[in-house]
């Protein structure tokens, strides 16, 4: 039975280990120390087939590790570093990739499809080459994108293919199939999303609001707004159909509070968006009634917000002036008083 290391971050990995072990002798699970938590499902199934788990995922800790195990492949299912073309040439790597290749190479390829409104996500299986994403295709298949999807309900359907169609495409590898060529001038590429990409622009169109908080929720940080200043974390929304014409529309305005459901109707720039579950200042998960209570909030970081906060910081800093200044010119020398 051929012998195989899985490098596994993310949300990915457990459907990979369940595919892999079924035809194939995993040698090593790589998991970040962030991921490799005892409750977690992958490391469970890890210790219960007494798979090792290592936590140095660096290149170096990975190339110390190619040289103990002398695996036959690599197969690697989230995983955000840079692998060396010395390394890759060491043995045979393979990829797992959550988008329609060559399109969306790079990041977030099922966060930026889900935000820009795409109609399909995709599982693609492919050889790792130097170049990003860009070796030959082993299996790849499409996954529609509905309108009632998030993030969470893609990541379920392609981790689920995934489980489904790994282990049997790295075994036809090994029997010598080597894919297809990808076309490099259909490519496209997906950057790095970070935490501060979330925030929700309330003057834009109502789709596009929806969308970014599907596209970040669970098990991502979430899209967010500001309360008053205060960050507030959109968990989920929905788009309000056949909602109220608004010919004064001011977008991030409160319109609707719905004291018995616990939603909250926000203007966007061309419709509505209701909010359903929000998270204040790293709090509770919540509904927003109970912190957003007046049709005259406005949802964002506005210029009077950010003024206010200004000139709540002068006025600390004057106070802690005053309460450090000598308060005579005696405390303020040497020379004794008196002379």
């Amino acid at each position: 039975m051929s012998n195989v290391m899985l490098i596994g971050n993310g949300p990915t990995a457990f459907t990979a280990l369940q595919s892999l072990t079924e035809r194939f002798t995993v040698s090593v699970l790589f998991l970040d120390p962030g991921h490799a938590d005892a409750a977690d499902e992958v490391v469970r199934f890890a210790q219960a087939a007494h798979i090792p788990i290592f936590t140095d995922t660096s290149p170096p800790g990975i190339h110390r590790a190619l040289g103990i195990c002398r695996p036959d492949a690599v197969v690697v299912s989230s995983y955000n570093r840079i692998l060396t073309g010395e390394m890759l040439g060491s043995c045979h790597f393979i990829n797992v990739h959550y988008a329609p290749l060559p399109r969306y190479r790079g990041r977030a390829c099922v966060n930026w499809a889900v935000i820009n409104g795409e109609p399909f996500a995709a599982i693609s299986i492919h050889e790792l080459v130097p170049a990003l994403d860009a070796g030959n295709l082993l299996f790849q298949q499409l996954v529609p994108i509905d309108e009632a999807d998030t993030i969470g309900t893609l990541y379920e359907r392609l981790n689920e293919l995934q489980r489904i169609h790994l282990g049997q495409t790295v075994e036809q590898y090994f029997g010598g199939f080597r894919g297809t060529a990808q076309l490099q001038a259909d490519a496209s590429y997906g950057c790095t999303r970070l935490p501060a990409d979330g925030r929700i622009a309330w003057d834009s169109p109502t789709r596009a609001v929806d969308r970014l908080v599907k596209a970040l929720t669970d098990p991502f940080p979430g899209a967010y707004t500001y309360l008053d200043g205060r960050r507030l974390i959109v968990w989920r929304a929905e788009v309000v159909t056949d909602a109220p014409r608004y010919d004064g529309r001011i977008p991030g305005r409160v319109i609707a509070i719905d004291r018995t459901t616990g939603s909250v109707d926000v203007l966007t720039s061309d419709g509505i968006v209701r909010l359903l579950e929000v998270e204040l200042d790293e709090g509770a998960r919540i509904k927003p009634a109970s912190v957003i209570r007046s049709v005259r909030t406005t949802l964002g970081l506005s210029s009077e917000h950010l003024l206010a906060r200004i000139e709540q910081l002068e006025h600390q800093l004057r106070t802690l002036s005053a309460t450090h200044a000598p308060s005579s010119a005696a405390e303020s020398t040497d020379i004794p008083a008196g002379r």
